[in-house]
């Protein structure tokens, strides 16, 4: 088994032979080695993108809105995840983002993972008919476990969630109330015995 230092490091040097910058190609290493940590085939994704990507009509995607759309070519999924990462705190306030036709939408996931951590919000992506949630790049849940080779999508679709707890307040008020009978009530024993009040110095 290949540990997560070569697959990083294989994928950095890949990337950079294939053409892109060493600055890209850093970022693809460290997507790649998320996508294999939680099981998603990344090197499976970007071996095979990086085979074919000279014979893709690849678009780069410089400004990220809510509808990105383009007719006769599909996004690059590294170049439109770079950009979406370093924009994303400007996009926050954006209902949702559709990004129309995109080339291995797989290596896209990993910067919105990125963006869920560095925005403290989960994010919600879908590829198609595949879903997937971010959670502030610590795991991802999602309908879709296939160890497959995503060529192409018609959409992606991203939408940042706000943060709300998962129980109602009823619920936490008697969760609350229960955890009060811990709560033991200050006497001048436990004054005198806690840290740092000995009646005596030893200095």
């Amino acid at each position: 088994m290949k540990s997560l230092s070569e697959i990083d490091t294989i994928s950095k040097r890949s990337s950079r032979a294939a053409g892109y910058s060493w600055g890209i190609a850093e970022e693809v290493g460290k997507n790649i080695r998320l996508l294999e940590i939680f099981s998603l085939p990344g090197i499976k994704n970007l071996n095979d993108f990086l085979k074919k990507r000279k014979k893709l009509k690849l678009e780069n995607i410089s400004l990220i809105t809510q509808v990105n759309e383009t007719k006769d070519s599909e996004y690059c999924p590294i170049i439109a995840g770079a950009n979406f990462l370093d924009q994303i705190r400007s996009m926050e306030d954006l209902s949702e983002i559709n990004i129309r036709s995109m080339s291995f939408p797989l290596l896209f996931l990993p910067f919105v993972s990125r963006a869920s951590e560095v925005i403290g919000k989960r994010i919600y992506l879908k590829i198609d008919e595949k879903e997937f949630l971010m959670n502030f790049n610590n795991n991802i849940y999602s309908n879709h476990f296939k160890n497959e080779i995503i060529k192409s999508s018609k959409n992606v679709y991203l939408k940042i969630l706000n943060n709300c707890d998962s129980f109602e307040e009823s619920e936490w008020k008697e969760l609350y109330k229960l955890s009060e009978e811990t709560f033991v009530e200050e006497n001048e024993r436990l004054k005198q015995s806690g840290a740092g009040a000995g009646l005596t110095d030893n200095d």
